[in-house]
């Protein structure tokens, strides 16, 4: 049965909203899919029927991510006096890697702050693309933080994972993707993982832009819920973040950050999944669609499987695959691909 976003008990939130004050432009969406076709991939969209779930694999994007989209659209549509001032950024990663890639179309200099914890093979990844690293004490906030005074006090140009009006059309290009190649076919339930909320905004954009009528759901870990606790309680003031496997989706949102109201207009609802539920998502996307996904990629998937979503059909995005190795391999050992009972 087609989901009903109006009807279904389970999401009484569901409402079509007014998003005038926290739209970004639809031709922005436009654009951005005509100016970053070049240089992405499109990627799978497949339908489980065990399931009844349409899954969307960014992790076989060029740079392993969906994170390249954001960061090509802003960097092309740069002036060349921005790009000579040096592109700074803050990243786990994948965000990183995508600036170093779009840097290297537009030869500009790439500089990212990061956690000096941060995955190795993502710190590797960015090197290899040509960022230089700069490796900060403590975890996403602190590097952020850094990334931006750097940017402030050597005036570079600074690339904001999210808090970004062309990143966030970038990143609404994955929902047109998927219309453009499926609309007759695409349920109105989307699950979308979230860390500052720009993936999830651009593609509520696209969605809003196209199906007006639509549910939206994001998706964090209980041990990073900064987002979560704006959208419900207005401050993330006193969060305590713990570690994390989802990575991209850890650390607090920029203060004013644009994605705010669009979030709390486009999104209606966000979950909370465990790090454990994470993990045995990882090795259920590695045993049954033979696919290997990170921690942040996980977490929607988790979210459905593991029950807390039981509205069918629906759209889960699987934002990317760039796992450290050893972690995958643990967690491939000690899970079982039965670990979810699903409905």
């Amino acid at each position: 049965m087609e989901f009903s976003p109006r009807t279904h008990p389970q999401l009484t939130r569901f409402y079509l909203k007014s998003t005038e004050d926290s739209m970004i432009p639809y031709i922005w969406l436009e654009q951005a899919y005509e100016r970053i076709a070049p240089f992405i991939n499109k990627t799978p969209f497949i339908y489980d029927s065990t399931n009844d779930l349409y899954l969307k694999w960014e992790n076989h994007q060029v740079t392993g991510s969906f994170k390249i989209r954001g960061a090509i659209n802003k960097i092309l549509s740069l002036q060349s006096w921005e790009l000579e001032r040096g592109l700074v950024t803050a990243s786990a990663g994948n965000h990183g890697q995508g600036v170093a890639f779009a840097g290297n179309i537009r030869h500009a200099p790439v500089f990212v702050f990061a956690s000096d914890h941060a995955s190795p093979n993502k710190i590797r990844a960015m090197k290899e693309l040509g960022a230089e690293l700069h490796l900060v004490p403590g975890g996403y906030a602190e590097a952020e933080h850094a990334g931006i005074e750097y940017a402030r006090t050597t005036n570079s140009t600074w690339i904001s994972p999210y808090n970004d009006g062309m990143v966030i059309a970038g990143q609404g290009t994955l929902g047109l993707e998927v219309l453009e190649e499926h609309m007759e076919t695409i349920p109105k339930l989307w699950v979308v993982p979230a860390g500052g909320g720009g993936l999830v905004s651009g593609i509520g954009c696209a969605i809003q832009g196209r199906e007006p009528e639509f549910g939206l759901v994001a998706v964090q870990s209980e041990a990073s819920p900064f987002l979560h606790e704006i959208f419900y309680h207005g401050t993330q003031i006193g969060v305590k973040e713990l570690p994390s496997l989802a990575d991209g989706l850890a650390g607090p949102v920029e203060e004013g950050s644009v994605t705010i109201p669009m979030v709390k207009n486009l999104v209606n609802d966000i979950i909370l999944v465990t790090e454990d539920e994470i993990k045995k998502a990882i090795k259920y996307a590695w045993s049954v669609y033979h696919e290997c996904i990170e921690g942040s990629a996980a977490a929607p998937l988790a979210a459905v499987l593991c029950g807390r979503i039981t509205a069918r059909p629906a759209v889960v995005i699987i934002t990317g695959g760039n796992i450290n190795p050893l972690d995958h391999a643990e967690i491939l050992n000690n899970y079982s691909a039965g670990s979810f009972q699903v409905s």
